[in-house]
């Protein structure tokens, strides 16, 4: 076999060093005038031998790891490569036979390139990471990344012994986007990417399209392909029957991760569902499960988008979990965070070297509270991968809701800054116009793809629109942020600051409970008692209530009851369904062990958990109770002003305009014979439910059997009922 003429020595010295652009024009098979040149880079290989039909021929050793040859012919044959190594005990050799990986065509095509370039590629993890597939009739495993300032890529992994020097990546065009189809390489591969920065240096990052990692702190990127089939249909089929805002819509959340610690995904599957179905809340939020590197973080510092943690098992391990309870009738909302990302420094942060998914001015880029930066939401590719990653949750694990974490820190380009630290908008305002495009667009998307699914804003500003249409222009001149729902953070600080005084002073700070009826129709809300409301130093919900243990729960009960008859949906955090004392912490989770029947306080404990199971089985039945959350005729106060008595009571109407009573005596005395108006046209009214309820742990000061109204006027109506009204209790009433 003729020797191949030598490379031109820049050329060499780039492909060696890992900063060559275009390794598929050295490397491979390459008509020459004298025949077939073909060139491989083996580094550590003792001889390579060229195979194919009627051919066996061995390369010339180039030296660097390089072998070259030119074969005697008019066109490239298909051929395979044996590559000869010296044995591992340093004696004799060991073959493997092996495909080309620098014989191939590209295997991602123009028009994905195309849409990347747009920033409009809607499925984009099917373009980008690494993906298993036959390519040109042989099986392996593409991969790509994007990195546009990267002056080289290669790929290393278990599969080369972690030395990607004989695995470089070619640069498709302008778009930034590297590929490399590597045969043989399958299901479970670690793998990450060795980039040469703009200024020669090299770094070795994760894949930020990785759809699976190695379990923390290890972090390496994992090949996967998912086997999973679903059965869910039926609950696919209906969830999108009817609007989330016209829906019973209360949320258990969960911090998997501690729920039930130490289990995995499938083991969390036959409990959690059963649990949750028992409780009778109609869905379950997890918080963040895209991977993270710190569990102290509780999945809100996240480095692997498109992976759910690998923690508790594989991703289709996680669908397994979805599929579960959706088969229980519970909807799965996930936290989701595209505010901000850790500078880990495997991961994103300066990811080729440069400024890449974060914005290039500093100022911008940091964010001021959490020590880690923000998204640059005007460039195009960025835009994409976040809009892509929202429907990825929901189309490859049939998410049922994305709850966007911190979209306040998104809108403001003052957010946590001084004067002088941020630099206006181009029209001199605080509003940061790509964030606003970006969830505008990210909410379209969603909904247009995914039939069903409803978005969620943790949003504790006023900022105009959140859950308006993004073609509806507001006061301010911008469309709507497109949300489904939005956490209602005013009625959250103002009730739970209205609980935590003792009862002889709460006729001073009435208003706070009442207050949230003033802005109720703004938005269509949450309710939110969730984690940040139970952790550092906020005390757990039963612990922020003041006396001694007894009023300590009554206050907890009361307050429950008057939060799921409060216009909007719920949304309680674990450990709460059942009082527990203590501030929740990721280390051990929820104190179950407050439900041991062997430990004497159980029934205070079980009473509460047993109120909750009851507040959202009458909720479920009451259309009253959620059928017009958004529509200002679904409510009405019968007497909002009862500051010296801390009274609150107030009608629900359902679409036909059938009523609910909610009463709420926020005092520690029995109040006999409390008067208040009632519709005219019902008649006979019934207790559905009562905090105060032995069963609950209260006292059993009820209403029972029938209450008849009578044509006595009061509260502007023309008839009326005279309740008990239980201490620290809220009651509900219907008509018969």
């Amino acid at each position: 076999m003729l020797k191949a003429g030598p490379l031109p020595h820049d050329e060499r010295g780039r492909l060696l060093s890992g900063g060559h652009h275009d390794p598929h024009k050295l490397l491979g098979a390459h008509l020459a005038r004298s025949g077939v040149e073909l060139r491989v880079l083996r580094p550590y290989a003792r001889s390579v031998t060229v195979l194919a039909k009627g051919l066996r021929a061995e390369l010339h050793e180039d030296g660097d790891g390089l072998f070259s040859g030119v074969l005697p012919m008019r066109t490239a044959p298909d051929y395979r490569l044996l590559v000869a190594y010296d044995g591992e005990d340093g004696e004799g050799t060991h073959e493997v036979e092996t495909h080309d990986p620098y014989r191939f065509l590209p295997a991602l095509g123009e028009l994905d390139l195309h849409l990347i370039g747009e920033g409009r590629h809607e499925e984009l993890w099917r373009a980008m990471g690494a993906h298993i597939m036959t390519h040109q009739g042989v099986t392996g495993t593409r991969f790509t990344v994007w990195a546009p300032n990267a002056r080289g890529v290669r790929i290393v992994g278990d599969f080369n012994h972690w030395d990607g020097s004989g695995h470089p990546m070619r640069s498709l065009g302008s778009s930034g986007v590297w590929e490399l189809f590597v045969p043989g390489v399958g299901d479970g591969t670690l793998y990450k990417f060795q980039i040469m920065r703009p200024d020669g240096s090299h770094t070795v990052r994760a894949d930020p399209m990785a759809r699976r990692t190695e379990v923390p702190p290890a972090n390496a990127s994992i090949v996967t392909e998912s086997r999973y089939v679903w059965r869910d249909e039926e609950w696919m089929a209906h969830r999108g029957d009817r609007p989330a805002h016209q829906a019973p819509f209360s949320v258990y959340e969960v911090h998997l991760p501690s729920w039930r610690p130490g289990l995995t995904y499938r083991q969390l599957a036959l409990q959690l569902p059963a649990y949750v179905k028992d409780l009778g809340f109609t869905h379950v939020e997890l918080m963040p499960l895209a991977e993270h590197p710190f569990g102290g973080s509780w999945g809100y510092q996240v480095t692997g988008f498109y992976a759910p943690t690998s923690r508790m098992g594989t991703p289709d391990d996680f669908r397994y979990l979805i599929d579960a309870l959706h088969r229980a009738g519970i909807g799965v909302i996930m936290d989701w965070v595209p505010a901000h990302f850790p500078r880990d420094d495997w991961a994103l942060a300066q990811f080729d070297g440069r400024p890449l998914y974060e914005p290039e001015d500093p100022s911008r880029a940091a964010h001021p509270d959490w020590g880690t930066l923000e998204f640059d939401y005007g460039r195009n590719e960025v835009r994409n991968f976040l809009v892509a990653n929202a429907a990825y949750w929901c189309e490859q694990f049939h998410i049922d809701g994305l709850r966007v974490d911190a979209v306040a820190s998104m809108l403001y380009l003052d957010y946590s800054r001084e004067h002088g630290e941020w630099t206006p908008n181009e029209r001199g305002g605080r509003e940061n116009l790509d964030a606003v495009a970006f969830l505008q667009e990210m909410n379209a998307t969603v909904y247009r793809r995914c039939p069903g699914v409803v978005t969620i804003a943790e949003e504790s500003t006023a900022w105009d629109g959140v859950t308006r249409a993004t073609h509806e222009v507001g006061a301010g001149g911008l469309g709507g942020l497109g949300f489904g729902l939005k956490w209602n953070m005013g009625w959250m600080h103002d009730s739970l600051g209205y609980v935590e005084h003792e009862p002889v002073h709460r006729k001073f700070h009435h208003h706070e409970m009442t207050f949230s009826m003033v802005y109720a129709y703004s938005e269509n809300y949450i309710l939110p008692i969730s984690h940040d409301e139970v952790v550092h130093g906020k005390r757990s919900l039963v612990s922020k209530m003041p006396g001694d243990w007894w009023q300590q729960r009554a206050n907890h009960r009361a307050y429950l009851g008057f939060m799921w008859a409060h216009p909007g949906k719920q949304l309680l955090f674990m450990g709460q369904e059942f009082a527990q004392g203590a501030e929740w912490s990721e280390a051990h989770g929820p104190d179950w062990w407050l439900l041991d029947p062997s430990y004497a306080a159980e029934p205070d404990h079980r009473g509460v958990r047993q109120l909750v199971h009851d507040l959202n089985t009458v909720y479920g039945r009451t259309a009253a109770l959620w059928e017009r959350d958004t529509d200002p005729e679904g409510f009405a106060w019968v007497d909002g002003g009862a500051a010296e008595d801390n009274v609150f009571a107030f009608l629900r109407f359902d679409a036909a305009r059938t009523p609910l009573l909610s009463v709420s005596n926020f005092s520690p005395v029995v109040r006999e014979g409390y008067r208040l108006g009632v519709p005219e046209w019902i008649p006979v009214w019934s207790e559905v439910l009562n905090t105060d309820a032995s069963r609950y742990g209260g006292g059993d000061v009820l209403n029972e059997g029938p209450v008849t109204a009578d044509p006595t006027p009061s509260h502007g109506r023309g008839s009326s009922v005279c309740l008990t009204l239980p201490p620290l209790a809220t009651v509900w009433l219907r008509p018969v």
